[in-house]
Parts: structure tokens; C-alpha cells; sequence
């Protein structure tokens, strides 16, 4: 997708960078977000205290939030995987919003992008699992009686391999769709009045989306630390 104008792209055009700028403004903005998470990080916990102030209290509540929802969802044994899951929302969250500013480029609107998170989520399930349940992690795909497994086992491996699919794409489509949507009425109507109620609900897009990839990363987390039926 052509982008009309990216800041960010016009300063590396004006370095002698500009075909890298075209080719792959998603990692260009993956740099700015992770850029604003670390500058932002710092701030809120360079002067930590006990009667924090509004950037610390925001991020306690942030963070806490996650962590109890992942908790309750997954038990006092999943405490200890949530910052790569709070890692994910945050940073897909952000990197939808981002996409809202004029002249930014969310990066979840290239498939690249989410598909490095899903398999980020792909490769630490199965860590999960191979760390709970050793080698017979490999029951999670065989079936409850071993005449089963040339059943069972095409179709594990078929799902598990579905769910990269469904959590770059889903991400994907979404984002890039809201991108269309807010150039074309860029477009037409203005960069004033007409795309105000779609930035609007482009909020609440980019939280739902940012949600929902972090609910099935738990979900396939706490699947993989369960015994296997």
C-alpha cells in the first residue's frame, strides 16, 4: 500500500535512504514504536516511589491489570511467561495507534510484522509445553490411543500450524483495512472533519485488536501446560 506522506520515510529519503524507506516502512515504524515504549519505559521508572506520580501510576495499572487477567486465566503458574505476553499487547497496541497520527505507518498493517508476533507465540507454546512436559509434550498431538495417532496427528499439526495463520492475518486485515479506509477519506474529504469518527473508533479497533491477539497467546500458552486427553 502507497502510503501519501510518512515523516519518517521523508527523513530517511533525505539520509540516502529512501528505497529502504519504501520498501519496508513497517520496520522503519517497529523502530519508532519500540523507540517510544523504551523512552516512555524510562521515564515512568527512573524515579520510582511509594506515592507514584500520573506516568507511574498509569503504568502500575496497566501492567497490574494484565498480569491479574492473565492470572486468573491461567493460574499463579502462568505468572511467570507474562511480560512476553504483556510485551505483545502493549506493543501491538501501540503499533495500531500509532497508525492514527498523521504521517505514521502502523506496522501491524504489514504482514510481515505480525507474522514475526505470531510466530513469536508459535515457537513459545511449544516451549511451554516441552518445559512442563518434557518429551511426553508429544501426547499433546497423538491422541488418547496410539492406532489413533495417523489421525490425530495430521490434524494437530494442521491446527497448530493454522494458528500462525489466523493471528498474522486477522491482525493484518483489520489494520490495514482501517488504513484504507482513513486514506481514502484523507482523499476525499480532507484531513479535518470527515476522518474524525473513524480515528474515533480506530481507538477502540486498535485496543479490541491488540486484546484479542493477547487472549489467544494465553489461551494456547495455558493449552500447552495442560495435560494432554
Amino acid at each position: 500500500m502507497e502510503h501519501p506522506f510518512l515523516i519518517f520515510g521523508w527523513i530517511f529519503e533525505k539520509i540516502g535512504l529512501g528505497h529502504f524507506a519504501h520498501a519496508y516502512p513497517h520496520v522503519i515504524y517497529s523502530w519508532v514504536v519500540m523507540a517510544m515504549l523504551i523512552g516512555v519505559g524510562f521515564l515512568a521508572t527512573r524515579t520510582i516511589t511509594m506515592i507514584p506520580g500520573k506516568l507511574q501510576n498509569f503504568f502500575e495499572l496497566l501492567i497490574s491489570s494484565i498480569e491479574e487477567f492473565m492470572v486468573e486465566n491461567t493460574g499463579e503458574e502462568g505468572r511467570w511467561f507474562f511480560p512476553i505476553v504483556g510485551t505483545i499487547f502493549i506493543y501491538i497496541f501501540v503499533s495500531n495507534l500509532v497508525g492514527l497520527v498523521p504521517g505514521f505507518f502502523p506496522p501491524t498493517a504489514s504482514l510481515n510484522t505480525t507474522a514475526s508476533c505470531a510466530l513469536v507465540v508459535f515457537f513459545m507454546t511449544h516451549f511451554i509445553g516441552i518445559k512442563y512436559h518434557g518429551v511426553h509434550y508429544i501426547h499433546h498431538f497423538t491422541g488418547p490411543v496410539w492406532w489413533m495417532i495417523p489421525i490425530i496427528l495430521p490434524i494437530e499439526i494442521i491446527g497448530h500450524l493454522a494458528r500462525v495463520l489466523s493471528l498474522s492475518f486477522r491482525l493484518f486485515g483489520n489494520m490495514m483495512g482501517h488504513e484504507l479506509v482513513l486514506i481514502i477519506l484523507f482523499v476525499l474529504a480532507g484531513a479535518f472533519f470527515a476522518p474524525l469518527p473513524i480515528m474515533a473508533m480506530g481507538i477502540f479497533v486498535a485496543l479490541v485488536q491488540a486484546f484479542v491477539f493477547f487472549l489467544l497467546s494465553v489461551m494456547y500458552f495455558t493449552g500447552s501446560m495442560e495435560h494432554a486427553h
